[in-house]
């Protein structure tokens, strides 16, 4: 499969039509592929899960190899908001062609980053409430802390206590503002791990996949 800018790795379910989607966005300087391990490992756990893994529309520009969602170079907390906004058109189009030919619908769908793919994927979910019922988070951060909780999406943080890339403290930071707007929300701190999808933080992702119930859920039998 391939959107109109952008190449995109595809793993369906190997029995029957897909019952839920996972986007997976990677990290600077890495490639599609580079989220391919995690993906089989979720395809384990759902198997009735079709995983798009799209690759970042630039060339990295820090290195020889690898792609980015936003150059680096330059940046600061007053332009790294503007630079994370010039890539969502492109993947809000491309969850919408996917939910679409998939016949799926946005609840059914999670959004996955890591790093840089992380920000990315918490800043779509932001700016576009309910494209996604949930967004996994990997080593990320907002790029500006958002004025109000989503309604429609289940945000889960997932980080290393040792992590120097980007630190625990920004995932501690958007945990406890999303709670002080009644967010649904979670937050998993692995200690002695550092700027990496960890097994242990793996773990903790499909559990909160498999068990976690959205509070809309409940707010609504109540």
């Amino acid at each position: 499969m391939e959107s109109s800018r952008t190449p995109v790795i595809e793993l369906l379910p190997e029995h029957g039509p897909p019952r839920q989607l996972f986007v997976m966005l990677h990290g600077v300087g890495l490639t599609a592929s580079s989220m391919l391990p995690l993906a089989v490992t979720l395809r384990h756990y759902f198997p009735a899960a079709a995983m798009l893994l799209p690759e970042a529309p630039h060339a990295f520009d820090k290195g020889l190899h690898g792609r980015q969602w936003f150059s680096r170079s330059g940046m600061n907390d007053g332009n790294r908001y503007e630079r994370v906004g010039k890539v969502l058109p492109m993947l809000v189009d491309l969850v919408r062609r996917a939910q679409d030919r998939l016949k799926l619908l946005p609840p059914d769908t999670a959004l996955i980053g890591f790093s840089q793919g992380a920000i990315v994927a918490l800043e779509l979910s932001a700016a576009n409430d309910g494209l996604a019922g949930r967004v996994l988070a990997f080593a990320g951060r907002y790029a500006r802390l958002p004025d109000k909780a989503p309604e429609l999406t289940t945000l889960h943080f997932f980080h290393g206590q040792d992590d120097t890339v980007i630190p625990a403290a920004f995932a501690n930071a958007a945990y406890e503002h999303l709670a002080a707007r009644q967010a649904d929300a979670t937050l998993d701190i692995a200690s002695g791990v550092g700027h990496e999808i960890h097994p242990a933080l793996i773990e903790r992702a499909v559990n909160r996949l498999q068990t976690c119930i959205p509070l809309r859920t409940w707010r609504r039998a109540l």
